[in-house]
């Protein structure tokens, strides 16, 4: 009895070599898959340090929040940390009566520090202020300026309306440089959406979870609508791409003079910037008494 025929010759090869093709291509999501679950396992690593290391920074006069923000903490040394928020929202013009000043801290238990201000900048050119809590807790580590390019990933921690910490993401979607001089940098951006109250927010690198930004604030544009009573309602939307921040080399500057030079790392001198301070900052042996203050901040 003669075997089953298989048809006309060079048949059978094309069929094996479709086996094949899917095969391979079997393969390639095998291995294609356990990368996407390590980039986004990358990412919920960052978010949840970051968590720990953000905190909420309250303002109250007479027992009543006030004025409510974020905050990253970038130091800590004998049970007493550093917190990093904006100027604008420690400061002190406008408010009726005396103000005092709480960092929220959510992970991990829900409680409460008072804070006191230990070294301000200037609005608009250095838009930072530094509190000092009681209490050991998590500090970021700082990223260097060569640590941050356009493009690189990165996540923002806030606490939009006051209310607990919450996590956007997004790229840096613009980074100024001096004109003049190249190693200072003047500005960053992000397409990250944030909220009203994530002034002092950190914008953690992807995936080092390097502190590589801090919220100063974002621009927004005024969506309006027409009622059928002929009443308007309108609210003001942040725009993408439009929320400012605190560049490495900024905040690296400012904790510098501050006195934390050590505490964050920098060991080296840092370029002198005209616009914050025209003397230069030796690395380990910064000035400590408060920067001055500027009024009329921007409110955020």
């Amino acid at each position: 009895m003669q075997a089953r025929q298989w048809g006309r010759a060079g048949e059978r090869e094309p069929t094996l070599s479709g086996l094949n093709r899917l095969l391979a291509a079997f393969a390639t999501f095998c291995v294609c898959l356990p990368a996407a679950a390590q980039a986004r396992s990358e990412k919920s690593r960052v978010v949840q340090k970051a968590l720990r290391q953000s905190v909420r920074v309250e303002v109250q006069v007479a027992g009543k929040v006030v004025r409510a923000a974020s905050g990253v903490v970038v130091a800590a040394d004998e049970g007493r940390s550093y917190v990093l928020t904006n100027q604008h929202v420690v400061q002190r013009e406008g408010l009726r009566g005396s103000a005092t000043f709480l960092v929220v801290i959510e992970r991990p238990k829900l409680h409460r520090l008072e804070a006191r201000v230990v070294a301000e900048g200037e609005v608009p050119d250095e838009d930072l202020a530094l509190l000092s809590v009681p209490e050991q807790l998590t500090p970021v580590p700082l990223a260097a300026e060569d640590d941050v390019q356009v493009g690189d990933d990165v996540v923002v921690v806030g606490a939009p309306y006051g209310r607990s910490l919450s996590v956007s993401s997004g790229i840096v979607s613009q980074l100024e440089i001096d004109e003049v001089d190249s190693r200072l940098q003047r500005g960053m951006k992000t397409d990250a959406p944030i909220g009203y109250g994530a002034s002092g927010g950190g914008v953690f690198g992807v995936p080092s979870g390097k502190l590589v930004g801090l919220v100063e604030g974002y621009r927004t544009a005024k969506v309006a609508f027409g009622g059928v009573t002929g009443n308007d309602y309108s609210f003001d939307v942040p725009m993408p791409g439009e929320t400012f921040l605190a560049p490495p080399g900024k905040l690296r500057g400012f904790l510098a003079r501050a006195g934390l030079a050590r505490m964050v790392g920098i060991n080296e001198p840092l370029p002198v910037d005209p616009r914050t301070d025209r003397r230069p900052v030796a690395a380990g042996s910064p000035r400590r008494a408060p920067l001055p203050r500027r009024p009329h901040a921007p409110r955020l």
